[in-house]
């Protein structure tokens, strides 16, 4: 796998920086980017980035002798291979992925979401693999960092990409889409997470939209029409909605919770329906397949790749993995959460049969409707039938609060 061609004069100039080395050097073709010496292969670039503990500037002579074919730096280094002078490495990787943007001639999906962000972009991915050949965001690197290196690695033999994008605060989402300016673009729910920098689902709506910004008036917005505020939000752009509630564009119906073997549903659309079958735990995978299905039709995919592609999806670590350890089967699903994501999991555990425990822990950046949103959940998990809660951390009397329907 290699980039599309990219010389080391052209990454200087994307990212306003000083090329230092031979003019023969300069047309060199880059095969990848990379910000750690470890991965480094033939014709890379490697990022020195100055980290809380480790400086990468320390770590450029060992890219070099893995192969590297230059080097990233914020100083002048020692050597006398290539490398690119820029005042931030971490803005520079950004300003390089946006002009390499502009060279790519393929389908870009973006997934954008306070909830199931992941789970979506992993059940798209499985849908498109099954008519292109798929580039997504490797595990959960969807930051400011991760956005514009998944994009670096987009290779001539990719035909489509999927692109997960998470924010904190305002401005972020700008930062991420002007790299990704997505074709379609995913939002999957406006949740309560990161309010101590949003304010309230009002301002999450707010800095999630900023992706429309960086999108075309032929690009299409496939929302979430289970949420309120994804249901009634107007685009300039088409508009495509999924969900479980009447009037959505593709609509789940049918759904039969078969425990830890999955989720079977029907997926009706206005042209017609189809049977499917998600092996994965949990019928709030069924939004993700109906959004996976959404976008595979909007690529011109027929029924029975889109059943087939939802049949592939499976789960990554930390997202409704189920293990079993004899007498206890456990369900993993503690990555990340927030109010929305901790319902959605009490939801599936609720439906299983046996004795049903909840460990809960802190749910962080919540701002000053922290302690009753955690109070929310335990009530929640109360009238979800959870027989046993344990609540941990300096938030967990909250939840257990909620649960017992005491408080102080």
């Amino acid at each position: 796998m290699a980039m599309i061609k990219l010389t080391l004069s052209e990454i200087a100039a994307a990212c306003g920086g000083r090329y230092v080395g031979s003019e023969a050097d300069s047309s060199v073709t880059v095969t990848g980017v990379v910000r750690d010496s470890r991965q480094v292969k033939e014709g890379n670039v490697f990022l020195c980035i100055k980290g809380e503990n480790l400086d990468g500037h320390d770590f450029a002579g060992s890219a070099y002798e893995k192969g590297a074919a230059c080097c990233l730096v914020e100083r002048p280094i020692d050597t006398d291979k290539p490398y690119i002078l820029v005042d931030s490495v971490l803005d520079s990787v950004r300003y390089i992925a946006r002009y390499y943007r502009k060279k790519l001639d393929l389908p870009i999906v973006g997934i954008v979401g306070s909830v199931g962000k992941t789970t979506a972009k992993e059940m798209t991915a499985a849908v498109l693999s099954r008519k292109f050949n798929v580039l997504k965001t490797p595990e959960n690197l969807n930051n400011e960092l991760g956005v514009p290196l998944t994009v670096l690695s987009i290779g001539a033999e990719h035909t489509a990409a999927v692109i997960e994008m998470g924010i904190s605060n305002f401005g972020e989402m700008s930062r991420l889409a002007e790299i990704v300016r997505p074709d379609v673009c995913v939002i999957t729910t406006i949740g309560y997470c990161h309010l101590e920098f949003l304010g309230d689902l009002n301002g999450v709506m707010r800095a999630k939209g900023e992706v429309f910004d960086y999108m075309s008036d032929s690009s299409v917005a496939v929302l979430n029409g289970d949420d309120d505020i994804l249901r009634e939000y107007r685009t300039r752009m088409r508009k495509v909605t999924y969900g479980l509630r009447p009037g959505c564009d593709f609509v789940g119906s049918d759904i039969e919770n078969l425990g830890f073997d999955g989720v079977s549903c029907t997926i009706n659309y206005e042209q017609g329906s189809f049977p499917a079958h998600i092996h994965a735990f949990g019928s709030h995978v069924v939004s993700a397949a109906l959004a996976g299905a959404a976008v595979g039709k909007i690529l011109g995919m027929d029924d029975r790749d889109i059943a087939l592609g939802i049949g592939d999806y499976v789960t990554i670590g930390g997202r409704a993995s189920v293990f079993r350890t004899g007498s206890l089967t456990v369900i993993d699903d503690c990555y990340n959460a927030n109010p929305n994501s901790v319902k959605a999991a009490l939801t599936s555990l609720a439906s299983v049969d046996g004795k049903r425990i909840a460990v809960l822990g802190d749910m962080l950046e919540l701002g000053q409707a922290s302690h009753e949103l955690h109070r929310d959940v335990g009530r929640f998990a109360a009238e979800a039938g959870i027989d046993i809660l344990v609540a941990c951390g300096p938030e967990g009397k909250y939840i257990f609060e909620g649960f017992s329907g005491s408080s102080e």
